[in-house]
């Protein structure tokens, strides 16, 4: 009997791992041009192959990774980078924080281990399918992501030798259309997070004008997700 149990519990688990790893093809589609973006502008800049690929499976964060690279390439020090790449990913402690709380079931080795996967297009599609978010879909979904950007990463490292700068730095917009297209669906499904994210924008803009774009994007998340408590606290009262 309880054999039948853990096989039956355990075909849920491959089965809600194979519907992650089918919802993140959008995420991978986007990623890979990224990835390889990166791996081509850290080689050209000097970064070897190993460590390259190194900081696509330790860092994680494309964002931050390109930032690092920039600050490498131009002289500055492992404790300012380290720093700056704190700020700019602190996002991600809320964000796992928020995923994670909803996983009552799950012990907390296995919740260490998702939350070290987590990204902004990741949570969003968590978060979009949270009737799913159980661990196998959110293995499945976070795995085949950070196994595409590291993928793409080599790629890009071992392309960089062939193929011009530009082609490389132009790939990277594919970042920012993929979490477009990852956030009209939220917005079409509740018109709140387009709100919060108009805001978002907006205080990040104005943050700009007088802080580091570290700080604006830190600044702007935190007020933004402020912002979104008050219109989640409205949601729930109607």
């Amino acid at each position: 009997m309880i054999n039948h149990q853990r096989h039956v519990a355990w075909r849920g688990i491959k089965r809600d791992f194979a519907e992650g790893v089918f919802k993140s093809v959008p995420i991978v589609i986007g990623y890979l041009p990224v990835a390889v973006a990166f791996g081509l502008i850290s080689t050209q800049s000097d970064l070897s192959l190993y460590h390259t690929v190194l900081m696509s499976v330790m860092v994680y964060a494309g964002a931050s990774q390109f930032m690092a690279v920039s600050m490498l390439a131009g002289g500055v020090g492992a404790m300012e980078i380290i720093l700056a790449t704190f700020i700019l990913n602190f996002r991600h402690f809320i964000m796992s924080l928020s995923l994670m709380n909803g996983l009552n079931s799950v012990s907390n080795q296995w919740k260490w281990v998702l939350s070290s996967w987590i990204t902004d297009e990741t949570f969003s599609l968590a978060s979009f399918h949270k009737e799913k978010a159980g661990p196998g879909f959110l293995a499945g979904l976070m795995l085949t992501a950070y196994g595409s950007w590291i993928f793409g990463t080599l790629l890009g490292a071992l392309l960089g030798d062939f193929i011009p700068p530009v082609i490389g730095e132009s790939m990277s917009i594919a970042l920012y259309a993929m979490f477009i297209g990852l956030l009209v669906p939220s917005v079409r499904k509740n018109w709140r997070t387009g709100l919060i994210s108009v805001l978002s924008m907006i205080l990040c803009y104005l943050f700009s004008r007088f802080f580091s774009s570290g700080w604006s994007i830190v600044l702007a998340t935190v007020l933004g997700s402020l912002a979104g408590l008050v219109l989640k606290r409205g949601e729930k009262v109607e």
